[in-house]
């Protein structure tokens, strides 16, 4: 199903001529109207007439989310105040918070380029849809909503509620679509079993996850326990929200909106640009962004561009998931870890539930990884060989496919924190 079959499906070498003229104009507007890209263009002798072709994007600087915070609250807002009609925030968990704004031709956009993933998850306006985040600051909630009601699909806007309402709310309005984080979706599974409730008698039969780094284990769980197809989206507060990228029904890669994004894959050191297929730090420049647009944007999110077509029919290219983040990195003794290795891991061994924890000490000079697992019942209670002999199973199983040491200890079901936003899957604990 396409909800805009003429851009998604686009000839490329139309699609580049589009990208270019956008790009051109949104480099002389923001010359023009954003003093910190105009100094950063005359100190590095930058001329707005100098681009001919997408190549040129790399003379331009990057912009980083410290940037942003240094011009917080509107420094690098593009139109006067009185032109934005929305003003949304990160959460600044991490810092300050980073702020964008929107102009109505902005929110338009925006729920448009939602309502193309939905449409190519399967989403029809027959779907009731029910949206299990955070109405707030936060970009998530507004942007699906709207991009659902786009579809003229059935919104229920329960926000973040105890599963156990959510999924009174499922059953009572024949919910047949759940967005919110796969972390949570995995809450209201686990939520679903313990009420004795038989999955099979829900109206859902999809799900629509993103605002964390995910694995295929994960999806194959949620599925599994849910009875749905789980699709993944991604989108990020500074960019846009989501409307980013989408996964098709195919799920196999998230396809990027490029009609109004422009996509670079960096090497996350050098700053050099890396060869279609291989790993590195996404970046994105904004096209058509009227109040917000950005340059370069650092996202710092791990993924990779996915060269071959889709058998979707869109010729919009597709972002592998994400792999995490260059700052969610765990480095022990030199090796890099990401919590989404460690989880693919975990998910696959019998016996563990879909809920783990990474905890980082350092014990005199050296970093210290545990992993804290929740075992089945059966298992915890069982003898202590059983025991040790499964912690060591799952201790040579990470080890073996990761090559660092770690120590690894059960805990009791349902012992780990449950999370109804983003899941924090890593406790360091190390001082500097």
């Amino acid at each position: 199903m396409f909800f805009d079959q003429e851009n998604e499906c686009m000839d490329r070498e139309d699609l580049k001529q589009l990208q270019l003229e956008r790009l051109q104009s949104t480099v002389h507007r923001v010359y023009r109207n954003v003093p910190f890209y105009r100094k950063k263009f005359d100190e590095l002798g930058i001329d707005p007439d100098d681009f001919t072709s997408l190549d040129d994007v790399r003379k331009l600087p990057f912009t980083t989310k410290a940037d942003l915070r240094e011009n917080y609250p509107y420094g690098l807002f593009a139109v006067p105040l009185r032109e934005v009609v929305r003003i949304h925030a990160s959460s600044g968990t991490t810092g300050m918070p980073t702020v964008v704004g929107y102009t109505k031709n902005d929110l338009k956009t925006w729920s448009h380029l939602v309502a193309r993933n939905l449409v190519a998850a399967g989403i029809t306006k027959d779907d009731v849809i029910q949206i299990a985040h955070n109405y707030g600051l936060f970009t998530g909630a507004f942007g699906l909503h709207y991009g659902a009601e786009k579809i003229g699909a059935s919104v229920i806007p329960i926000s973040i509620e105890n599963p156990k309402k959510q999924i009174k709310i499922m059953q009572d309005y024949k919910t047949t679509t759940l967005v919110c984080t796969p972390s949570y979706a995995l809450l209201i599974a686990e939520t679903i079993v313990d009420m004795g409730i038989n999955p099979n008698f829900f109206s859902l039969k999809l799900g629509i996850f993103g605002a964390e780094p995910w694995s295929e284990a994960m999806r194959k769980e949620i599925q599994e326990k849910l009875k749905i197809k789980a699709i993944d989206i991604y989108g990020l507060s500074e960019i846009m929200g989501p409307g980013v990228a989408g996964e098709c029904e195919y799920q196999c890669g998230l396809h990027v909106n490029e009609d109004h994004l422009l996509i670079e894959i960096i090497d996350p050191q050098t700053l050099e640009p890396l060869p279609v297929g291989e790993f590195g730090e996404l970046v994105i420049t904004t096209l058509t962004k009227e109040a917000f647009p950005l340059l370069r944007y650092r996202t710092r999110d791990l993924t990779r561009i996915i060269p071959e077509s889709c058998k979707c029919g869109r010729t919009l290219i597709r972002l592998d998931r994400i792999k995490g983040r260059t700052d969610d990195m765990i480095i022990i003794k030199g090796i890099k870890v990401f919590p989404s290795q460690i989880e693919e891991i975990l998910f696959d061994i019998q016996g563990i539930e879909p809920h783990y924890q990474i905890v980082i000490e350092r014990k005199g000079f050296v970093d210290e990884l545990t992993v804290l697992v929740e075992a089945s019942e059966e298992l915890f209670f069982d003898e202590m060989r059983k025991q040790q002999e499964f912690i060591n199973l799952v201790k040579e199983r990470l080890m073996s496919e990761l090559d660092i040491p770690l120590n690894v200890k059960l805990v009791e079901k349902k012992s780990l924190e449950r999370f109804e936003g983003k899941a924090k899957r890593v406790i360091d604990k190390r001082t500097y």
